[in-house]
């Protein structure tokens, strides 16, 4: 009896410590889009303005991924090279939701494979693609961060490094 108790005060413990992560941070991830066709019009959208897509793959459930679309909202010159340069979508993954319901796993399975299966990198994953939908880049996330955040020079030379006129030179 003990152990049940305590097991299930560890795991309140680790919702409140998760929740207050996120508290305050606006939620980017349309939960309710399926993600392919999210991909799709983001391609479309990309090819007709000589841009390419970015695909910041992670959840609401994920602390860094909310902190990494604040960061970036945040940061006018970094807002305005992806603005510039990219379709920025944040394509929604979550690991439970394909535990339950056949339907989203397979659509999950089909988003993933067709990034090249980014989640081994953890959460948030960046996917670059350009306007053909070629992976052209998977960026792990945590060689950008610097403390309990991001480092603005990391994150300018990672969109730098893959806009369409430094990956046509």
């Amino acid at each position: 009896m003990k152990k049940l108790l305590i097991i299930a005060l560890l795991a309140s413990c680790c919702t409140l410590l998760a929740g207050a992560q996120t508290q305050g941070l606006k939620k980017v991830y349309d939960e309710s889009v399926n993600p392919n066709t999210q991909i799709d019009q983001a391609l479309k959208t990309a090819k007709a303005e000589g841009k390419f897509v970015v695909c910041q793959v992670g959840g609401n459930w994920c602390p860094w991924c909310l902190k990494f679309a604040d960061f970036i909202e945040k940061d006018a010159a970094i807002k305005q090279l992806v603005d510039e340069n990219f379709v920025y979508i944040h394509v929604n993954y979550n690991p439970r939701d394909t535990k339950n319901d056949p339907e989203k796993a397979k659509a999950a399975a089909k988003m993933m494979a067709r990034l090249c299966n980014p989640g081994r990198f953890g959460y948030p994953v960046f996917v670059v693609l350009d306007a053909k939908g070629n992976v052209l880049h998977t960026q792990d996330s945590s060689f950008l961060e610097e403390g309990e955040s991001y480092d603005a020079k990391k994150v300018t030379r990672f969109f730098k490094n893959w806009t369409p006129a430094a990956v046509k030179q």
